[in-house]
């Protein structure tokens, strides 16, 4: 912390911002997050904009939770509990335009800025974000993480590097499954997203433990979580061929 406020007081007048690295505080759990908004105040107080760097991008729903986060407030039964509070943010616009909206609109609300990733700096960014159209983005995703299975080998066949897989795109599931056949998926998207365990099928053709489904709102939303949870899971053995 006292690291910060020297930097800020001695190059703060050669600058117009500071961003602030999110994961260097947060890797310091709830202390650091202290941290992080005396470091945005003692910026703001220095004249300085405040620029969060934390990437972040998500599905809608937990997108506008960041945008909460970064430059909103959140209701609570208590009051309105509000966020970082930053100038502008980094964001990542991968999971697409949809996602990238809510945090738009906070922004927007907040009259704050953002910095969507592009073209990063580091030099694996050219595997990914300079190659030709040639195949889809998410094979080329998928090539990565088979490339890495043998860095997490398993007691079986399968690896502890795995992959998120949309539920809501079943129709790409038998060629990811294909390229990725020692990844364990995780796959989110079932119940309010509109995805489908019986769709699943391919996910668990290496074996029934191949896959995880994970379903957040069709659980914690309804009246009965529990037979919720039971109605997911009978479901998901059955599509699983167990």
């Amino acid at each position: 912390m006292a690291w910060s406020l020297a930097l800020i007081e001695q190059a703060g007048p050669a600058c117009v911002a500071a961003k602030l690295q999110l994961a260097c505080f947060e890797r310091l759990g709830a202390p650091g997050w202290g941290a992080l908004q005396e470091t945005a105040e003692a910026a703001r107080a220095a004249g300085l904009l405040v620029i969060a760097d934390g990437k972040r991008g998500d599905v809608p729903v937990t997108a506008a939770a960041y945008g909460q986060a970064m430059v909103g407030e959140t209701d609570t039964p208590w009051g309105s509990v509000t966020g970082l509070g930053v100038d502008a943010f980094t964001a990542n616009p991968l999971l697409g335009a949809d996602a990238l909206e809510p945090l738009i609109a906070a922004a927007e609300s907040a009259n704050a800025g953002i910095f969507a990733l592009v073209r990063t700096s580091n030099p694996g960014a050219a595997e990914l974000q300079d190659q030709p159209p040639e195949s889809p983005l998410h094979e080329r995703l998928a090539a990565i993480v088979d490339a890495a299975a043998d860095r997490l080998p398993g007691s079986g066949e399968l690896s502890g590097m795995g992959a998120v897989v949309g539920a809501t795109a079943p129709q790409l599931i038998e060629r990811l499954r294909e390229l990725m056949p020692r990844a364990i998926f995780l796959i989110p998207g079932v119940g309010a997203q509109g995805g489908k365990p019986e769709d699943l099928g391919p996910a668990f053709s290496p074996a029934p433990s191949a896959a995880l489904v994970a379903a957040s709102r069709g659980i914690a939303a309804d009246p009965e979580p529990a037979a919720a949870a039971e109605r997911l899971r009978a479901a998901v053995w059955q599509a699983s061929g167990a």
